[in-house]
């Protein structure tokens, strides 16, 4: 697998990716984190617009696609029931999303963020049984609770190289 900032031309196969996802998340048990309404199609062109879109790819193609965010992520700045693991400078990675069809998206994307920077942080819904298992299975601390924009609750985790 390898990782590629995602064109404008790759629009419609990522949002066929998110919609996968999305159908994914509702049978699993995960009807509301995302539903069939999140992540709209401008959130995704001002990804790429800001070349913060992600393609995780194979020699078939796109597979997976995440957002990845450099600096301070305004819904971290409170947590609760717990804390950080550290203050220092992260990355985060947001809508990651598979179309099913290719194994290790997630540990591609872990493993993309760890050659750039030393700490990660990423959160998901108390729903989302898989998320929460692949997060945890790839090094990420349990670190709290915080709130995305709508106010609803997500688990947070963080990993940084000891």
């Amino acid at each position: 697998m390898h990782i590629r900032k995602a064109k404008m031309e790759d629009l419609n196969t990522i949002m066929v990716i998110y919609k996968q996802a999305q159908d994914f998340m509702i049978e699993s048990g995960n009807p509301n984190q995302w539903g069939h309404s999140y992540p709209k199609k401008d959130l995704i062109e001002e990804d790429i617009e800001n070349e913060r879109c992600l393609l995780v790819c194979n020699d078939s193609g796109p597979h997976g696609v995440f957002a990845f965010f450099r600096g301070i992520e305004p819904t971290y700045q409170y947590i609760e029931d717990g804390e950080w693991l550290n203050d220092d400078e992260y990355v985060t990675i947001h809508r990651i999303a598979g179309d099913g069809k290719a194994k290790g998206i997630f540990k591609s994307a872990v493993d993309y963020c760890k050659g750039i920077s030393k700490n990660i942080r990423i959160d998901t819904h108390e729903d989302n049984k898989i998320m929460l298992n692949l997060i945890e299975k790839n090094g990420f601390e349990k670190c709290g609770r915080i709130y995305v924009a709508d106010g609803s609750p997500r688990i947070a985790y963080q990993w940084f190289e000891k």
